[in-house]
């Protein structure tokens, strides 16, 4: 089975040896994605709600150059390192899946690879038609 693969073109997918999106067949993968913006600075500092919308305006674009719309995510997991402001977190969340509610996790964790990154954001999906 083919595999067709994107990047962000974020430093770290080079360093680390992973693609931001991958599809193979009618399954679309889509890596941990944190708020960083065009040039890998972290984006809202200390803003919940900014953080986790970067995150999904990444992932829609990822899943764009895959052909897949965001109707077909399947399942998001979101891991945060301040769950109490999970309505932050959620209403973002909320702007972009709400039409289509995926399944979906929300994980309080200890820190992510940058102290400023309040979320990182997982996705998958499953096409009608591959």
């Amino acid at each position: 089975m083919s595999m067709q693969r994107v990047s962000s073109g974020a430093i770290w997918e080079k360093k680390v040896g992973y693609c931001r999106a991958l599809r193979t067949g009618n399954h679309v993968f889509v890596s941990g994605t944190a708020p960083v913006g065009t040039d890998g600075s972290v984006v809202a500092p200390g803003d919940a709600y900014q953080q986790a919308r970067r995150c999904f305006e990444i992932v829609q674009e990822s899943l764009a150059k895959l052909d897949c719309p965001l109707s077909a995510v399947v399942r998001t997991r979101m891991f945060v390192t301040d769950v109490s402001r999970w309505e932050e977190y959620g209403r973002a969340h909320q702007e972009f899946f709400g039409e289509f509610p995926p399944t979906t996790a929300m994980l309080g964790i200890g820190a992510l690879v940058d102290p400023d990154m309040m979320i990182e954001v997982e996705v998958d999906a499953i096409l009608a038609n591959p």
